[in-house]
């Protein structure tokens, strides 16, 4: 009986043995996820400051315009078409020039028939001074009377006032006939300045107003591009500084220019300035109204 008593004990203590090593596991393991992992933190960037600053602007001309019709008529002849180079005072166009034409011929006549008439009262005017002069001495050897001499001197102030009447006359009517040729010049549709013809309104016998579009003629040098900058730039740059001009559409073709201009004052809206650069020698592939990257040293 008290070897079955020992020999419960012995399996007990071993059972309790057992279960304390069971449960000294779970809080081994409780320990372990207690302490933290160490993270690896990302490498630092450097913080350098980028020493090329790039604007976009579009690419313009100094000399860009639509002409308009300057009076009424029907277009008689087109002389240039899209694409084709132009010099300054090339004739374009020419509007039906019959009735502007006729009109200043009628005034020109009326020019030339005032002139003799102003030709004739000068030479009555000489006459009469010359009556004049015999008459006071005449009046002077009491060969005639005052009353007399007094006739001949009203009647050259008279023919003198006609003179300048005529003279008058004569500058209306001269004033005239450089308005029917101003009219006549406006039948003829001229190049304002050397470029190219980069649209075509018009045909032949469309009938045109004052304000209609004709032609569109844009200049193809120098070429500028017109960019802004942030307001922080406004002590840095300077007129003259180089700059490198790159297609925005068209990259790998470097132009070089010079700023020619900066603003001298700030946009409110854009907190930026307005900057004008232009192109030094050939255009290459460069045209109007592209638009362009503008690469320039910031200085800041």
């Amino acid at each position: 009986m008290m070897k079955q008593k020992i020999a419960t004990l012995a399996v007990l203590s071993l059972s309790l043995s057992n279960w304390g090593c069971e449960e000294a596991k779970p809080s081994e393991q409780t320990a372990e996820a207690s302490v933290p992992k160490a993270v690896a933190s990302p490498a630092p960037v450097p913080s350098s400051s980028s020493d090329v600053y790039v604007a976009t602007g579009p690419i313009v001309v100094e000399n860009q315009v639509d002409l308009t019709a300057q009076r009424e008529g029907m277009v008689a002849s087109i002389l240039v078409d899209v694409d084709k180079p132009v010099r300054q005072h090339d004739l374009l166009a020419q509007l039906d020039d019959r009735q502007a034409t006729a009109d200043r011929d009628a005034a020109a006549a009326k020019v030339r028939s005032i002139e003799a008439d102003v030709k004739n009262w000068e030479a009555e005017v000489k006459v009469l001074e010359a009556d004049q002069d015999r008459a006071e001495k005449e009046w002077q050897a009491q060969l005639i009377t005052k009353e007399q001499l007094d006739h001949v001197r009203f009647k050259v102030v008279a023919d003198r006032y006609e003179l300048e009447r005529e003279q008058q006359n004569l500058q209306n009517a001269q004033d005239q006939l450089r308005s029917r040729e101003l009219e006549l010049e406006k039948t003829r549709i001229l190049a304002p300045f050397d470029g190219i013809v980069a649209r075509r309104y018009i045909r032949v016998g469309q009938q045109v107003n004052p304000g209609d579009r004709l032609f569109w003629v844009t200049a193809v040098s120098p070429l500028r591009v017109k960019f802004t900058l942030p307001e922080k730039y406004i002590r840095t740059v300077r007129v003259g500084q180089a700059v490198v001009v790159t297609a925005a559409q068209i990259p790998g073709s470097d132009h070089e220019a010079k700023i020619i201009q900066i603003s001298p004052v700030v946009d409110p809206a854009s907190d930026t300035i307005e900057v004008l650069a232009q192109l030094s020698g050939a255009a290459g592939d460069l045209r109007p109204g592209m638009s362009a990257n503008v690469r320039l040293e910031n200085r800041q």
